[in-house]
């Protein structure tokens, strides 16, 4: 008698595992080329990146941008069941492994004895990824005002003074993100690179649509686990830890003006 062929449900569901998604540290946001992305934020289809949420008109509220393995999204996303999170990297390997990544989470975490459907989706469903460019199709992802908090944590730093203008944080960058933030909404930085947390400073000091909020602050206002969130989750985060490093922290808060509206 033959013996049966073990089905593949049978077989231990496994999450990625980064060595099988080999890629740079970093990529040439210049150069992103086979990219998609829609024509406005009206042509975005949620729904098939938060497939659970389907028909209840919700839109991301946090972004993650240059997410890198998904540290910060895996984090949050058990904390803010009800928030749409979404990552936003350039690098084909890296985001393909996020991708896979929050899909065997959403299986691998279901209860296979709860057969009832939740009043809440729960269980990473609330998070996703996509391949952009951020430096340039940020609008056509986000409408105006529909974000709480937009991540930078442990960017590119640039080193050379040529390559200064590929910085994601800028003056010109920072107006788009005014722009997809809702006026009380918390952009946080973090680097272990001093130079690159003053440049970025600096920019954002200069800047009129924002405003310094210290660590105290945030944690006052129960900011606290998306505090601690920047510091430990993501892999760059993780690597300065096991290192000794330091990390600085920059966070500032998108003022509301009377202009502000529609």
């Amino acid at each position: 008698m033959s013996k049966r062929k073990r089905d593949e449900t049978d077989q231990p569901r496994l999450l990625p595992q980064k060595r099988h998604y080999r890629q740079r540290a970093h990529a040439n946001p210049f150069s992103d080329h086979g990219l998609e992305y829609p024509a406005n934020p009206e042509n975005m289809k949620w729904d098939s990146l938060y497939p659970a949420f389907a028909g209840k008109d919700k839109s991301p509220e946090f972004a993650d941008v240059g997410c890198g393995f998904g540290g910060l999204l895996i984090d949050l996303a058990p904390l803010f069941p009800d928030s749409l999170m979404l990552g936003m990297e350039i690098r084909v390997q890296v985001s393909q492994y996020v991708r896979d990544r929050i899909a065997a989470l959403r299986v691998t975490s279901e209860d296979p004895e709860d057969n009832s459907t939740p009043t809440v989706p729960g269980n990473y469903q609330n998070i996703s990824v996509v391949r952009a460019n951020a430096m340039k199709f940020l609008p056509n992802f986000f409408r105006k005002q529909s974000l709480s908090a937009m991540f930078f944590l442990f960017p590119d730093p640039h080193f050379k003074a040529r390559k200064h203008k590929a910085r994601i944080i800028s003056p010109t960058l920072l107006a788009e993100y005014a722009y997809v933030l809702k006026p009380g909404g918390i952009i946080y930085t973090i680097t272990d690179v001093k130079d690159l947390h003053d440049w970025m400073k600096s920019h954002l000091d200069a800047f009129p649509l924002f405003d310094y909020v210290d660590e105290q602050t945030l944690r006052d206002e129960g900011k606290g686990p998306i505090l601690d969130a920047v510091f430990f989750s993501t892999e760059e985060g993780k690597k300065v830890e096991r290192n000794s490093g330091e990390k600085w922290l920059a966070c500032y808060r998108r003022i509301v003006e009377v202009e502000d509206g529609p």
